[in-house]
């Protein structure tokens, strides 16, 4: 019910990672990285998992060593999503991976060493369909940028990002995607948005370290904000110390609130006054945490009176406003039934649980007439 983005967004080449495109016209892919030892296979596949249920639509996995890349192949038969192996300097790794199913590489060449090894790395992706994420990020510069630069700086990042490309460029292999993440706000913007300019390939957007769930959310969205209103940004991380799982979430508010992504509920909620005539913050947080599973793309507005409660209503799929002895709910923006305190969140979410079936067997039924 609401207008589609007026973003509109930096054009690149296209890549497939498993079954999730990359670039071009494909919606931006959120993905997560796991924090668990690789090495216990039932911790990583239960993180993973739980991911993939938030909506992850890829995941990347760190593979420190040989013993990690083989638990990496038994975690790889166990789960749905694309996983990224996280490699860093041991090309054998890398080879070992691919034969067993990775989705993506995530592998800086420079720091492979000699360009024997990268030449095979680069084979085994071309053999097997493999593309690579370079990754570049401001506390990890290579030691002659920091001599040369003093400190990590956009143009440093960007110096070590085409140094890697230049290596896959001479390779003839333009299967990638290239992040240039820092802590800085400022210094990954500005680096972004150089590199943009210099290649054709996507994009991963990341503010690297960002910080704590409340921090790292408002750091996060103020640097990617920037860029994805730029139209810049193929896929994105927030990087966050807490949960995984909340890194997910935040990605897809983030596209939601730029209207670039569709997965899931948007709530519009009031910060709640004296006027309201349901405690709304009670509400939306008992909302939040019991619709969670819902991926089906929905709006729904939570207003506490009548003052702006009616307005949005009429543009959401179902809009509750506070009103006294009862409140309103509208469905479709047009009022439909009126909802007492006492068992406000019960009867809201199963009029929300009946609207996300209607829509789903909608789409179900358009895709059934296309094929």
């Amino acid at each position: 019910m609401h207008a589609p983005s007026p973003i509109k967004r930096r054009h690149s080449r296209q890549i497939q990672v498993g079954n999730v495109a990359v670039g071009g016209d494909a919606p931006i892919a959120v993905q997560s990285m796991t924090n668990t030892n690789t090495l216990d296979v039932a911790a990583t596949v239960a993180q993973i998992q739980q991911l993939e249920k938030a909506g992850a639509d890829i995941v990347r996995v760190s593979v420190p060593d040989m013993d990690a890349a083989e638990t990496f192949g038994q975690i790889k038969k166990l789960v749905n999503v694309p996983l990224v192996a996280d490699i860093h300097f041991d090309y054998k790794i890398a080879l070992r991976v691919a034969e067993l199913g990775v989705d993506c590489l995530r592998i800086n060449p420079g720091n492979i060493g000699r360009e024997d090894r990268v030449r095979a790395v680069v084979s085994a992706a071309r053999d097997h369909g493999i593309p690579i994420r370079i990754g570049v990020n401001a506390g990890s510069l290579e030691k002659d940028l920091q001599k040369k630069y003093g400190e990590p700086t956009p143009a440093a990042l960007v110096e070590s990002a085409m140094r890697h490309i230049d290596y896959l460029d001479r390779l003839d292999f333009q299967e990638f995607k290239v992040s240039v993440k820092a802590s800085d706000v400022f210094m990954a913007v500005a680096a972004y948005r150089d590199l943009a300019e210099r290649i054709e390939q996507p994009l991963h957007l990341g503010i690297t370290e960002a910080g704590g769930l409340r921090s790292g959310t408002v750091k996060s969205s103020i640097g990617l904000g920037m860029l994805l209103m730029d139209g810049i940004g193929d896929t994105i991380r927030v990087s966050l110390a807490a949960d995984p799982v909340e890194e997910i979430k935040v990605g897809f508010d983030m596209l939601r609130s730029l209207k670039l992504r569709s997965k899931g509920i948007n709530f519009i909620a009031c910060p709640s006054c004296s006027r309201q005539n349901f405690d709304v913050i009670s509400t939306m947080n008992q909302l939040e945490e019991r619709l969670e599973d819902v991926m089906t793309p929905l709006n729904v507005s939570v207003i506490g009176c009548v003052v702006n409660g009616p307005g949005e209503a009429k543009e959401t799929d179902i809009g509750l406003t506070g009103g006294s002895p009862a409140n309103l709910v509208y469905i479709d923006g047009k009022p439909a039934s009126k909802l007492r305190n006492d068992h406000l969140v019960d009867d809201l979410e199963q009029l929300i649980r009946e609207k996300v079936r209607e829509k789903q067997q909608q789409q179900d039924a358009m895709i059934a007439r296309s094929v």
